[in-house]
């Protein structure tokens, strides 16, 4: 029996205007009435997630951002995963020679160093406005403070940023998750985090009388695959990557097709 359901948002949630179409509404207020949580996960920052919550109906919800980096419960960080300092200051520095456009984030901060076009393109999929400040003021601030990043972004010519994995794979070995959503698109993350993770936390801390098998989980890229497998139900929207169907135990209608409110009514049952 399914007692929680977790999803992913661009992609996968959101339909064709980046918003929550009706059919998803009715989906989650159905879930709510059974005490069934619904909970976002996504690669995005916590401010960007929980205006999605409020449309919803579900403010106050545990979240679980930068793709298990960061997990929020009643308001509170329950578990926190961030890329050390060094690898910041790595990127800084990849950025001086190639000149590609740097997004840091740390919890609710977002650092750019200029508002670029990709700057202006997350500021409008995401609702949420970033800080202007150099990448140096940055990471000393930072460094002051003890932090890191829970998530570094890319973007720019698909040869520089192959050049920013190769480096950043040679100078941090095994401390540094690097993923490409699209190839002018690199995200990064600690190496020791995914979904998964983020969900076996949550459960632990916050649902101790549910488990994995428990769970239903929808999502559409590579950062999905792990969490999708590791659950009792995995679910691929159909505009998933292939890599991700092929992990799926379900398949349903695409993300602007009402994907998930279909996965949740027809395989959620109620007793």
């Amino acid at each position: 029996m399914i007692k929680i359901a977790f999803s992913d948002i661009d992609g996968t949630l959101l339909d064709k205007d980046r918003r929550i179409s009706p059919a998803t509404h009715r989906a989650v207020d159905r879930l709510t009435k059974h005490d069934i949580p619904f909970v976002l996960i996504s690669s995005r920052m916590p401010r960007a997630m929980t205006h999605l919550q409020d449309d919803l109906g579900i403010s106050g919800q545990p979240l679980i951002a930068y793709n298990g980096g960061l997990v929020v419960v009643d308001g509170k960080t329950i578990f926190s995963r961030a890329i050390p300092i060094g690898a910041v200051a790595t990127v800084r520095e990849l950025n001086e020679q190639l000149s590609f456009s740097t997004s840091l984030y740390h919890a609710d901060e977002w650092y750019v160093p200029s508002l670029d076009h990709y700057a202006k393109r997350e500021t409008h999929n995401t609702r949420t406005e970033p800080t202007v400040r150099a990448l140096g003021d940055t990471i000393r601030s930072w460094t002051t403070r003890g932090i890191g990043a829970h998530k570094i972004m890319c973007m720019g010519e698909a040869t520089h940023l192959d050049r920013v994995t190769r480096e950043l794979k040679s100078r941090h070995p095994g401390s540094l998750h690097l993923y490409r959503s699209k190839d002018d698109y690199l995200e990064i993350a600690a190496a020791s985090i995914s979904k998964l993770t983020g969900i076996s936390t949550l459960l632990t801390h916050h649902y101790p009388n549910i488990n994995l098998k428990e769970c239903i989980a929808f999502g559409d890229n590579y950062n999905d695959i792990a969490m999708l497998a590791g659950v009792g139900t995995g679910v691929a929207v159909g505009n998933a990557r292939p890599e991700v169907k092929a992990v799926a135990d379900h398949i349903v209608a695409g993300n602007k097709d009402d994907g998930v409110a279909e996965g949740l009514d027809r395989l959620i049952s109620f007793r």
